[in-house]
């Protein structure tokens, strides 16, 4: 396991760790790296377009890299997964979680049989995995969502949210800043949960319990999303409702949320572009198997990757978009 003194150095110890057990890559130059991503789930447009930058990685480097996910969003299966990619010993792993903490002991196992591990959207298993990737700092992240909510809400109302799941790390940790942000800067904003709805990636299960709320709770002004399927049915059932008195605002992608922006139902969707990220992810499992070292203030090839910095084994962008009715149209995914 990387040290934070070795993860910091970003030197000799980086490399060590990056081609530990891969000895055979020098003796077989003409054997391509696999280099495979896990991603939390099939079916979803996020996680389809992070595929595009990983296949586009392989295309640009000649390196054999591919996606794969479970068809529902469960920490089991997605573990079962990892655990087939080390019996086939791939030459890196690039993992989303589901739940960090559950798949913690199956990238052991991957470091343990000289596998290179790259998470995203896992700040906590930097250590465990070489390097985790991140488009930004999530705690920034969740509070422009929360800064975005009130603005949109005029400083005041109830509001209510939705997390993929309680247990997906990057949800949570930009509800949780979000949220002690707008407890210190809106004290008119009042949440009204005992902690945010849970739908599971899914939009029908994010759409019924979003229409349970807000019978629950008539006098709502205010829905964010931590899920694209939350913000997207939260918008979806404000539209529905005819209720233009409750702002949406929310993690979302242009080609689902454009059309609730246009509509008014959302007010404003944040992102990054997930097959950049698929794509970073990769690019450092690349140079990690090639012995090149990982720095701050390396290039990494993406829009919003260009200069990042490094703190305690997590690599962090400046990719945030926000899109709103005027420029959703100009991104293309």
């Amino acid at each position: 396991m990387l040290t934070r003194r070795t993860v910091l150095a970003g030197g000799a110890g980086i490399l060590a760790a990056g081609v530990a057990g891969r000895a055979a890559f020098g003796a077989a130059s003409d054997k391509k790296l696999e280099i495979v991503m896990c991603a939390k789930q099939e079916g979803i447009s996020w996680f389809d377009d992070m595929r595009v930058g990983v296949n586009q990685f392989g295309k640009d480097f000649g390196v054999n890299a591919y996606q794969i996910a479970p068809e529902t969003g469960d920490p089991a299966k997605q573990a079962q997964m990892v655990e087939s990619l080390i019996a086939k010993r791939v030459d890196a792993i690039l993992v989303v979680p589901n739940d960090p903490q559950s798949i913690r002991p199956v990238l052991e196992q991957a470091r343990k049989a000289g596998i290179t591990v790259i998470s995203h959207e896992a700040q906590s298993l930097a250590g465990v995995s070489h390097f985790d990737v991140e488009a930004f700092k999530n705690e920034d992240f969740g509070a422009l969502m929360f800064d975005n909510l009130a603005k949109a809400m005029g400083g005041e109302g109830k509001y209510a949210g939705i997390v993929g799941a309680l247990t997906m790390e990057t949800h949570m940790q930009w509800f949780k800043a979000g949220f002690e942000h707008a407890k210190k800067t809106y004290p008119k904003l009042e949440f009204v949960l005992a902690e945010p709805i849970e739908d599971n990636n899914d939009e029908k299960t994010a759409l019924d319990k979003i229409n349970e709320t807000l019978k629950k709770y008539p006098d709502l002004k205010g829905l964010f999303g931590c899920s694209v399927s939350g913000t997207s049915m939260a918008a979806l059932a404000v539209e529905k409702l005819r209720r233009k008195d409750i702002k949406v605002v929310g993690l979302g992608l242009p080609s689902i949320n454009g059309i609730y922006l246009d509509e008014g139902s959302e007010q404003e969707a944040q992102c990054w572009r997930p097959a950049d990220a698929g794509y970073v992810a990769a690019y450092v499992a690349y140079k990690l198997l090639k012995g090149e070292p990982i720095a701050a203030g390396i290039d990494l090839k993406r829009p919003g990757y260009a200069n990042v910095t490094l703190e305690n084994g997590v690599i962090y962008g400046n990719a945030t978009l926000v899109l709103t009715k005027e420029n959703w149209k100009d991104y293309k995914f």
